[in-house]
Parts: C-alpha cells; sequence; structure tokens
C-alpha cells in the first residue's frame, strides 16, 4: 500500500522557484506586511496618514516599501495633477488576495504564540 508523500513547502529551498520564498521576499521584512494591513484597513490612504499609522517607520523606509510593495505588483500608486500634488495608495487585485492568507497567518499568532 502506497503513501502519498506530502508537499513540502519548498522542493529547492535555495531555488529561485520556490513559492514560498518568492512571497517572503516581497512581503519578508519589518514593515511591509504592516504597510498592507493599513492599506487594506481603509481601502485608500494618502502618504501622511499612512506614515501616521505605521508606528515607527521613517520616511525613507515608507517610501522604499511602497516602492517595492507597487514594484511587486501590490500597491497601486494614484497621482493626482493638483497643486499639492496628491498621491493616494490602494491594493491591487493580487494584494486583495493575499489578505485571507495574512488573516490565517494572524490567527496562528494569536492563537501559538
Amino acid at each position: 500500500m502506497g503513501r502519498n508523500k506530502k508537499e513540502p513547502l519548498c522542493d529547492d529551498l535555495a531555488g529561485d522557484g520556490c513559492g514560498l520564498k518568492k512571497v517572503l521576499n516581497i512581503v519578508g521584512g519589518k514593515w511591509k506586511i504592516m504597510i498592507l494591513c493599513v492599506i487594506d484597513n481603509n481601502e485608500v490612504i494618502r502618504y501622511g496618514d499612512l506614515r501616521r499609522s505605521v508606528y515607527g517607520i521613517t520616511n525613507t523606509m515608507l517610501a522604499q516599501s511602497l516602492k517595492d510593495l507597487e514594484n511587486d505588483g501590490l500597491v497601486k500608486r494614484t497621482q493626482y495633477d493638483e497643486m499639492p500634488v496628491r498621491v493616494e495608495y490602494s491594493l491591487t487585485p493580487k494584494a486583495t488576495s493575499l489578505i485571507p492568507i495574512l488573516l490565517d497567518l494572524k490567527k496562528w499568532g494569536e492563537d501559538n504564540l
């Protein structure tokens, strides 16, 4: 009688093809998940409001994290031609599909940590 082998988290832990490694590369670090949570809670948020909502983040780190999240297709940046310039951030559908997974991680943390 053959046993089904369970699916490994990563076949090649150091390989670029590992889906888990790819996810951790784009949302890992101290700030990115917090930024995604704040945007998700507000749906659309301006830079200053976002900075005030992510306690302890520097302007440099927020700007870099937003740029990374935008480049990775998780955050949409909308700039309006007004004076002063108004910029708003929202989640992309790709990021919205990640939120239930983050909620599962949150629940696991509440139950186990």
